[in-house]
This record gives structure tokens, C-alpha cells and sequence, in this order.
């Protein structure tokens, strides 16, 4: 009875498995990684910050108003002898301050011109920019980390189908030989090369399977998934090639694509308006100004006793010891700084794009070799099992021959990986990935 229904209870098992799994292409990962990563919130609160830096700075143009209140009393009054003024008689004093003085105050200050304030104001906008530049450069270097730690997981699972075909068909053979083995036409050690062959696959690919896993692990950490989550990768090592293998190998780059390099251009932008707002340092700075101080003074009484006062105020500075002249020629430095650093930027993208060109024939090559020497270990291992099948042939010559096919089928497993490897660099150098 449990026979029958055990197939059934495999199915159930499988189906319950699987359900908790979560089928993942690499555009799938990439998306799930900009939706959650870390860098990315964090980039966009950047942006955020930005956008308030902007306004923060752009406040001081505007009039700043403060109110005031207040009530004192002296306890002690100051007061000076009559006697030391000349008259009145000993003893006697004259107070310079009432004991009560209640009272508010209400200011107003505008900034009329300010030439620090105008760079300030220029540089947080071009801030605002420089913060999305950024956020565009941590898209792409989280899409390339993706890219980077799905193609080896998905190659590995790859590797995992290939020996599974092998493990069927070593399966298939053993139990063939068995049989004939039963039936007196073979010896023992016909059985057992051919069953400690698939007792090799399977020990392969529980090691491929541990590998896979790990891997997988990889690539969650990655995309910032919780590591109990389960993923089965859904694209395949053509599907990739075909996406990826479509490019003009000659083409050249185009900087512009590249975040870093726009970052750092605007970075350079950045020094120039510090630079010029510093050698502008002696310009004045005029604002003008208001206030009214309404207050009751008085002893026993008090008093109303209001003030107002308007008034344009102008600073200029004329000689502070040659501090703001050091800032500017240290700001020119930076200058000089950013402009070697942004041409080793393009030499490092030039090198990358040559490099990845290179890597593509070379790995291109390596694959099509790999091709015609599996299509030969294919033939030969054909033939020796057909021989073997029709008794004319030995075990030996079979597990050769199978050991042959295995390697090659690794050797070009690895070879499509780098020429995958070779293409997503190439993209990845063009800023296209």
C-alpha cells in the first residue's frame, strides 16, 4: 500500500518545496536589489539632504525677524557721590539706572548684497545635482555586484544540470550492465567501474550542490535579501549570452556614461566656485537693518519710554594677515588635485574597455576549442559505449572515455563562464550594463 502512494508523497513533497522558493531572473535581482539595498536609501537621502541644504542656505536672503521680551529690576542700583561731581552734599548720590524696566524688542535684518552668500547658494545647487549624480553612480556599481554574484551561481546550477544528464545516463548504463551481468555476457568488474563512475558523479555533484548554495548565499547578501528567503535562478547561461552578446565590439566609450567620471566633473565645478568666491573676499557686504524697543522704565512709576532705529550697514574687509589668499591657493591646489585625478579616471576606463575587449577574443576563442573538443569526446565516448553495449568493446575503454567527456564538458562550462564573464565587462566598461 505504501508503494502506491509513495510517488504521490514525493510529488507533495516536491510541490511544498518548491513553494517556498522564489523564482529570480537577473533584471528580477537587480530590481529587488534597487528596491532594498541599503546604498540606495542612503543615496536618496543624500538627495533629500541636498534639496534642504538648499533651502537651509537660501533662508539667510530672506529678512530674519526676532522678537524680544523682557523685565529687570535692580536690586542695588549703581550710583556715583554727588560730592565726587562737584556739588550737593555729602552723602547724597545719583542713580544712572531705574529700578524697573520692562520692555520688548522687535528687529529686522536684510541681507542687500553678499557675495559668499551667492557662491554658498550656487554650489548647493550644483550640490543638488552632484547628489544625484552619486545616486545614479551607486545604481550602477549595485547593478554590476548583481551581475557579478548571479553569473557564477547560475553557472554552477548549470554544471549541476549537465551531471545530472550524466548521472541518468551512467544510471541507465549500470543497470544495463547488471542485467547482462545476471545473464553471464559481462564480468563483475564491468559492473563495478561502471558503478564507482556514477558513484563519482554523485559525490560531484553534492559538492556542486553545496557550492551552488553558498554562491546563492552570495547573491543575496548582495541584493539585501534575508538569507532564509529561497531563490531559484531562472535565467540560463544562453539566455545571458544571447542578451549580452549583442554588442560592436569595436565601439568606444563614451565618458558621459560613466557616473563616476560625471561626478567628477561636477566635483571639479564645485572647487571652481569655492576659488572664485574666495579671491572675491574683499567684496562688502551690505545689509540693512531695523528695530523697535518699546519699554516702561521708571522707581515707583512707571514710564513709557519707546525707541526705533533704521540703518545700512556695510562691511569690507581690508587686511586679515593673508588667511583668505592661503584658502584660495589651496583651493587652487584642490583644482589642480581634481584635474589629475579625473584624467587617471578616464585612463583606468580606457584600460578596462581595452581589457575587456581583449578578454572577449581570447575567451571567444577558448569556448569554440572547448566546443569541438566536447563534440570529440561526445563521438568517442558514443562509440566505446556502443561497442561495450554490443560486446565488443571493454568497460575500461568506457569509463575513459566517460572520464574524457566530463572534463570537457567542465572545461567548457568554465570557457562559456569567462566568455560571459568577458562580455559583461565589456558592457560593464561602457557604462551599458
Amino acid at each position: 500500500m505504501y508503494r502506491k502512494f509513495a510517488p504521490l508523497l514525493i510529488l507533495f513533497a516536491s510541490w511544498f518545496s518548491l513553494a517556498g522558493q522564489e523564482s529570480m531572473s537577473l533584471s528580477d535581482c537587480m530590481e529587488y536589489a534597487l528596491a532594498n539595498h541599503s546604498d540606495i536609501r542612503i543615496a536618496e537621502l543624500n538627495m533629500k539632504d541636498a534639496q534642504w541644504q538648499i533651502k537651509e542656505n537660501s533662508a539667510i536672503a530672506y529678512p530674519q525677524i526676532n522678537l524680544g521680551v523682557n523685565a529687570n529690576r535692580f536690586l542695588l542700583q549703581p550710583a556715583l557721590p554727588t560730592e565726587a561731581l562737584g556739588f550737593g552734599e555729602p552723602g547724597q548720590k545719583i542713580t544712572f539706572a531705574l529700578k524697573n524696566d520692562i520692555g520688548a524688542s522687535l528687529s529686522v535684518n536684510q541681507i542687500l548684497f553678499n557675495n559668499q552668500y551667492l557662491a554658498t547658494i550656487k554650489a548647493a545647487k550644483m550640490y543638488k545635482d552632484f547628489s544625484a549624480i552619486q545616486y545614479r553612480g551607486v545604481v550602477e556599481k549595485l547593478r554590476n555586484k548583481v551581475t557579478d554574484a548571479y553569473i557564477p551561481a547560475l553557472v554552477v546550477a548549470e554544471a549541476i544540470r549537465i551531471l545530472d544528464k550524466n548521472i541518468e545516463a551512467q544510471d541507465k548504463l549500470v543497470f544495463e550492465t547488471k542485467a547482462n551481468y545476471d545473464a553471464g555476457f559481462v564480468e563483475q568488474l564491468d559492473v563495478d567501474r561502471l558503478q564507482y563512475s556514477l558513484s563519482d558523479f554523485r559525490t560531484d555533484r553534492e559538492a556542486l550542490i553545496r557550492q551552488r548554495d553558498k554562491l546563492t548565499d552570495v547573491l543575496k547578501f548582495t541584493m539585501n535579501m534575508p538569507n532564509k528567503q529561497e531563490i531559484v535562478l531562472e535565467d540560463d547561461v544562453d539566455k545571458l549570452l544571447a542578451i549580452y552578446g549583442d554588442i560592436d565590439i569595436t565601439e568606444q566609450i563614451n565618458y558621459m556614461n560613466r557616473p563616476d567620471y560625471v561626478a567628477s566633473l561636477k566635483g571639479m565645478e564645485l572647487i571652481d566656485i569655492q576659488t572664485d568666491a574666495l579671491r572675491k573676499d574683499w567684496w562688502p557686504i551690505l545689509s540693512v537693518f531695523g528695530s523697535y524697543d518699546p519699554s516702561y522704565q521708571g522707581n515707583e512709576h512707571l514710564y513709557w519710554i519707546p525707541s526705533s532705529m533704521v540703518g545700512l550697514q556695510m562691511t569690507m574687509r581690508i587686511y586679515d594677515g593673508g588667511y583668505y589668499k592661503a584658502k584660495e591657493e589651496r583651493s587652487m591646489i584642490q583644482s589642480l588635485k581634481a584635474q589629475e585625478q579625473n584624467r587617471l579616471l578616464t585612463m583606468s576606463y580606457d584600460l578596462q574597455l581595452e581589457t575587456a575587449r581583449k578578454d572577449y577574443f581570447s575567451t571567444r576563442q577558448k569556448m569554440e576549442d572547448q566546443q569541438r573538443n566536447l563534440d570529440l569526446a561526445q563521438r568517442i565516448f558514443d562509440t566505446s559505449e556502443t561497442k561495450f553495449r554490443q560486446g565488443l568493446g571493454s568497460s575500461f575503454e568506457v569509463t575513459q572515455a566517460q572520464a574524457g567527456l566530463y572534463r570537457s564538458q567542465a572545461n567548457l562550462i568554465n570557457a562559456r563562464f569567462d566568455y560571459l564573464k568577458s562580455l559583461v565587462a565589456f558592457k560593464q566598461a561602457l557604462g551599458k550594463n
